[in-house]
């Protein structure tokens, strides 16, 4: 019998973030262990009256095995790594909704390939990065990405594997008797606070482990109230490139392909990186800087806010949504938000607020020790 909560979970993914209509062409694009809910929103789909195709695929588009990712980058050639697979192409280019689902059995499987190869692969894949951007900011293509809970994700936020379960579906709303009215409520709640910051110009953060000023003039703050992810609970904007003076200090390790980089500490000048140290994975912190000219510059600027996870985990899909923090990512942003930089990379950092974390809007008082200080 089917966990409810699994279906629960097909639901919100289908009838809230994707709202899938009659008629459309769906992607359900996971894993092996994810296979029981790929199914469940393959009947949800079919029940809406649209056309699902599910691929039990790797993150690089080629049919999925365990290990396939890592074989690939240890032996493939320049002209193997360079190659676009057209099947992702096609996919990209005709589906009107596309579900992903990560479900990885390990999540380190990338820590001993060399952060170039990496590099290679990731420039490779720009034009399909390209096409689902594109049809994303046009609304061509509605997304969403989730994770199904495994015993890797568990071990890295330190529970046992039924302990994850219960905050994968608890954090996603899935244990709740209506789910999609509770994401709808979440993004009710933000858009209030969106409104307020509605043409405001001038943001300053200040902390213990943070003095930052940066310029939001022009840019719009975006509402992610499940539309996207699963679970969600932020709001974010794209930062005037070169207005990001001050330094911050992150509280929490930030992981990119395998690698856990500790102690992040990053200072910047007219939007500029110009001085990053770490405790841990320095040397690979600071590769990912010289990636191309985007990668010193801030993509994003968020604050998390789902209350429900307060616990680190590892990974980057609940940790940035850690109510009572903020993040921000190094590298490409979102153009919805207005922001204009371009990047192989989008690396999310997060920052603890709780303890005296302020964050004033044009000199105003809008956040205080993770509560929104304003009344919308």
């Amino acid at each position: 019998m089917v966990d409810r909560r699994v279906c629960n979970l097909a639901e919100i993914l289908v009838d809230h973030s994707t709202a899938v209509k009659p008629g459309e062409r769906v992607v359900i694009f996971g894993r092996e262990p994810a296979i029981p809910l790929m199914l469940e929103i393959y009947r949800v789909c079919l029940e809406r009256g649209a056309h699902p195709y599910t691929f039990v695929r790797d993150p690089y588009g080629r049919p999925g095995l365990a290990d396939q990712v890592f074989i690939f980058y240890q032996h493939a050639n320049d002209q193997q790594m360079a190659e676009v697979d057209p099947f992702m192409k096609l996919a990209l280019e005709t589906a009107d909704a596309w579900i992903r689902i990560d479900s990885d059995e390990n999540t380190r499987h990338l820590s001993g390939i060399e952060p170039e190869r990496v590099r290679v692969r990731r420039q490779a894949n720009a034009e399909l990065t390209a096409i689902f951007r594109e049809r994303s900011r046009t609304n061509d293509l509605r997304w969403v990405y989730t994770l199904f809970p495994t015993a890797a994700y568990a071990q890295d936020a330190e529970m046992s594997l039924r302990e994850f379960e219960d905050f994968v579906y608890r954090t996603s709303f899935a244990d709740q008797e209506d789910p999609v009215a509770a994401w709808r409520e979440m993004f009710t709640r933000q858009e209030r606070l969106i409104e307020w910051l509605r043409g405001k110009e001038h943001v300053r953060v200040e902390g213990e482990n943070i003095e930052l000023d940066l310029s939001i003039s022009g840019r719009a703050f975006i509402n992610c109230a499940g539309e996207y992810n699963i679970p969600d609970g932020e709001i974010f904007t794209g930062p005037v490139e070169e207005s990001v003076n001050g330094w911050v200090r992150f509280t929490y390790p930030a992981i990119k392909d395998g690698r856990e980089v500790s102690g992040v500490e990053l200072h910047f000048n007219e939007g500029r990186v110009e001085s990053a140290t770490a405790h841990k994975n320095e040397e690979y912190l600071k590769s990912q800087l010289e990636v191309d000219a985007g990668a010193r510059y801030l993509g994003e600027f968020a604050i998390g806010t789902n209350t429900m996870i307060q616990r680190f985990t590892r990974n980057i899909l609940f940790d940035e949504k850690i109510g009572g923090t903020i993040h921000m990512a190094l590298g490409s942003g979102y153009a919805e938000s207005g922001s204009k930089n371009e990047s192989l990379i989008h690396w999310d950092m997060i920052c603890d607020m709780h303890d005296g974390g302020r964050i004033l809007v044009d000199d105003e008082l809008f956040y205080e020790s993770g509560e929104f200080k304003v009344s919308p």
